[in-house]
């Protein structure tokens, strides 16, 4: 069934206006409204728009939302979920400008900003940890992370040749991981 375009930009707009704290923060309402509510796209292709989300130029939630209105309806379906990702931005952002100076020093306004903070790092420890449960299938899952870990902390790379080597590690032999083919 072809999804209309309205409700591609939508869905996205309603993404793009309650989600705070940037494309991981989107990964929870994503999952539920992508893969569990429209079956637009399978959990492994999810986790795989995000991860090409991470290493092409661009803003995360814009590239996973554009991966998907691509597969949804090609280049319209690309450029309306692009859109309607961004919309909710562009309207607060002009809206924040206006009221900015003169209430930022408002106490309860930098109470709602700490815990909007707070909230969106229990959204992202829940995410990765689902992520975790459904990513980690074999040793060689396990042996990436550590040897991806020890480059992150010790090395400091960058995202993109991070995401490069461990994709090149994923060529090197080894049994495949449980229902999958190589």
């Amino acid at each position: 069934m072809m999804t209309g375009l309205w409700q591609i930009y939508t869905l996205f707009f309603k993404m793009g206006l309650f989600t705070f704290g940037g494309g991981y923060a989107m990964l929870p309402l994503l999952k539920h409204e992508v893969v569990e509510k429209n079956k637009w796209a399978s959990e492994e292709e999810l986790l795989n728009y995000y991860s090409i989300g991470q290493c092409t130029p661009g803003i995360i939630a814009v590239n996973a939302a554009s991966f998907i209105g691509y597969k949804r309806r090609g280049l319209s379906g690309l450029i309306t979920a692009t859109l309607g990702v961004i919309s909710p931005s562009i309207i607060i952002i002009l809206l924040i400008a206006a009221l900015l100076e003169k209430y930022m020093d408002n106490t309860y306004l930098q109470w709602a900003f700490g815990g909007i903070r707070i909230s969106v790092i229990a959204l992202i420890v829940d995410t990765v940890w689902k992520m975790w449960k459904s990513g980690m299938q074999n040793i060689r899952d396990y042996v990436t992370f550590v040897i991806v870990g020890l480059l992150l902390v010790f090395f400091r790379l960058s995202a993109v040749l991070i995401v490069i080597l461990a994709a090149a590690g994923a060529l090197l032999p080894f049994p495949p991981r449980e229902g999958k083919k190589p």
